[in-house]
């Protein structure tokens, strides 16, 4: 088993939060893990990436080169289409489809959907109207990550208990709240 995961999206988005619950459920599982992550400019704002390799064997780098991604998880569609060189070709491209305009020259929103249509292996969600509906707006990256859970190759109880043991010290509301981020994600993607 090997999974190469890239996540990715802008500071404030809760990438980072999807990338400890995944390890969690890989640490868990006696698999072998290794993570780079980038940070942007600015903590809220700016351009936030990780690189996460989990295997059943040893991993000698924490680097996933290009070509090399089996997934792409975005909270934010150019985020997507930049990480585009690092897809596999039988990759998955799990993105929200609500983009974070944070920069002047933001592409038209319409050609980044329409380039992302033309892959074979994406799943396109607005995770933030999903996560408004439900109740959970501070989860949607969870949203995502349930949408993503077929591709990572992670079975759906194991993330839900790597939700438990990463926000279990946070109290129950909030474990509830992602746990139930999570089956909507997993409904979305079916």
């Amino acid at each position: 088993m090997k999974t190469d995961i890239i996540l990715c999206g802008v500071g404030g988005q809760g990438i980072l939060s999807i990338a400890t619950i995944i390890g969690e459920a890989a640490m868990n599982e006696n698999l072998f893990i290794k993570q780079a992550e980038v940070h942007g400019m600015s903590q809220r704002g700016g351009d936030v990436q990780s690189n996460l390799r989990i295997s059943s064997s040893p991993i000698a780098s924490d680097l996933i080169p290009k070509g090399g991604a089996d997934v792409i998880i975005s909270m934010e569609p150019m985020e997507a289409l930049r990480y585009l060189p690092y897809l596999s070709n039988d990759g998955w491209i799990i993105t929200s489809s609500t983009p974070f305009v944070n920069i002047p020259n933001y592409p038209d929103l319409e050609i980044i959907q329409n380039e992302l249509k033309r892959l074979p292996n994406v799943i396109m969600l607005n995770i933030e109207e999903k996560a408004k509906d439900a109740g959970v707006p501070r989860s949607a990256n969870v949203i995502l990550l349930g949408a993503a859970q077929k591709a990572l190759g992670i079975e759906y109880e194991k993330l839900e208990d790597a939700i438990r043991r990463v926000f279990g010290r946070k109290g129950e509301a909030i474990v509830d709240a992602n746990i139930k981020a999570l089956a909507i994600g997993r409904e979305a993607q079916r």
